[in-house]
This record gives C-alpha cells, sequence and structure tokens, in this order.
C-alpha cells in the first residue's frame, strides 16, 4: 500500500449516496476503513459532522463500536457458525443495548431487508444474496450516522448483482441514513449514486452528479465512462 496524505471533505444527505471511484490505490477504501476506526492514520484529524473522532493532537480516538458508523464489507464479514439473528444482534451486543431493545432493532432490521424467516439460519447456510441483506441488516441495526459500503455487489454473480443494487439503492432511501460507497463498476457507479466522487491520492478532485461527471473531460472518468461498460 502506497503511503500518502489523505484529506477529503464532503457531505452527504440523509438518504443519499456518495460513490467513490478512482483508480486502484488511490485511497478509495482507506477512507472508509479510516473513518469507521478499523485503521488507525499515523496522523491527523477525522471528523463526522462536528464531532470530531480522531485528532493526533488531542489524542482524541474514538473507538470503532462508539462512532455509529454501519459497515458493510465486500465479503460481508459474517460469523459462519451464528445464526441470522445473532450476526444482526452482534454489534448491539458491543454495545451494551439491552436485550429486550436488541430484539425488537434486529427485528425491525431484518423486516426492512425482507428476510424475518432467515433469523433462525446459521449463516453459512445463506446464499451470496442473503448473506448480502445480513450484512446490511447488522450495519442499520445499531442506527447508524452513516452508512460505508465497500463493494458492495461484487461478491455477487451478474443477475443477483442488478437486483441487488435496485434493493440497496431502496433500502437506503427508506433508512433515511447518508451512505458512502466505494466501487469499480460502472454500472454501481451509475445505480446507486445520488453524487459520485473521484479520487486521486488520497483526495477527492472532482464531485458532483453522474450527469455532471459525464460530461467531464477528466481522464479517468473518460475511461471510466466511456471504457468500462462491459
Amino acid at each position: 500500500m502506497r503511503d500518502f496524505p489523505l484529506e477529503a471533505e464532503f457531505a452527504v444527505d440523509r438518504g443519499e449516496t456518495l460513490v467513490l471511484i478512482g483508480e486502484n490505490g488511490a485511497g478509495k477504501s482507506s477512507l472508509l476503513f479510516l473513518l469507521s476506526g478499523l485503521m488507525p492514520p499515523e496522523s491527523g484529524r477525522i471528523m463526522l459532522g462536528e464531532r470530531v473522532i480522531y485528532d493526533s493532537s488531542k489524542g482524541i480516538n474514538v473507538p470503532a463500536e462508539e462512532r455509529d458508523i454501519g459497515f458493510v464489507f465486500q465479503h460481508y464479514a459474517l460469523f459462519p457458525h451464528l445464526t441470522v439473528f445473532e450476526n444482526v444482534a452482534f454489534g448491539l451486543r458491543r454495545r451494551k443495548i439491552p436485550p429486550s431493545e436488541i430484539r425488537t432493532r434486529v427485528e425491525d432490521s431484518l423486516a426492512l431487508l425482507s428476510i424475518e424467516s432467515l433469523d433462525a439460519v446459521r449463516a453459512d447456510r445463506l446464499s451470496g444474496g442473503q448473506r448480502q441483506r445480513v450484512a446490511l441488516a447488522r450495519a442499520l441495526a445499531i442506527a447508524p450516522a452513516l452508512l460505508l459500503l465497500d463493494e458492495p455487489v461484487s461478491a455477487l454473480d451478474a443477475g443477483a448483482q442488478e437486483r441487488m443494487r435496485s434493493e440497496l439503492r431502496a433500502c437506503i432511501r427508506r433508512s433515511d441514513i447518508p451512505c458512502i460507497a466505494v466501487t469499480h463498476s460502472f454500472r454501481d457507479a451509475l445505480s446507486l449514486g445520488d453524487r459520485i466522487g473521484v479520487m486521486e491520492n488520497g483526495r477527492i478532485v472532482q464531485n458532483g452528479t453522474p450527469d455532471e461527471l459525464m460530461r467531464s473531460d477528466h481522464e479517468f472518468l473518460h475511461r471510466f465512462f466511456c471504457g468500462c461498460r462491459q
């Protein structure tokens, strides 16, 4: 992994998705891991709204479980030996939420994704699409202030990808949570993104609606929109 300063400032409205694209090594996934608290920076400052969640000069480093950020990983990171209910409840238990509230939140999250019938099924018995829905339900159950998606449909086959893009977009809007997604996919960017940000060397160098960026003469965007329709 290359070392470079990562500096990004942006706003994402409730129910809106910002999709980050860029060359490999541009800092897209690193930004998600830094925001979530799963990868500590060497130095710097990270703010979520008006809240400082990391500041090396002041010794502030809010633990990942206290940042109110939901993260759906590329390969979902479910616990294979646990049931769907137990997987979705995991983050709530880490936050010491009362058991009665845990049950309500898990049931609500499963209902949002229409997977209530899977609550007692072990994660290792789920299809790819079902695992994706469970991972999303787990991220939403903590009522996050921000949702992060890392290559959200890349682990699915082509047919399932199209269905999941539609479901993800609808779910994000229903949940009314701001979302940042990282992708290499032309279709993901257009299907999920209310706005698209282009990252280069740790900085967002362009940020706009899909229509605005499709008219850009930026070299990477030209290749992304004109050369990636596979």
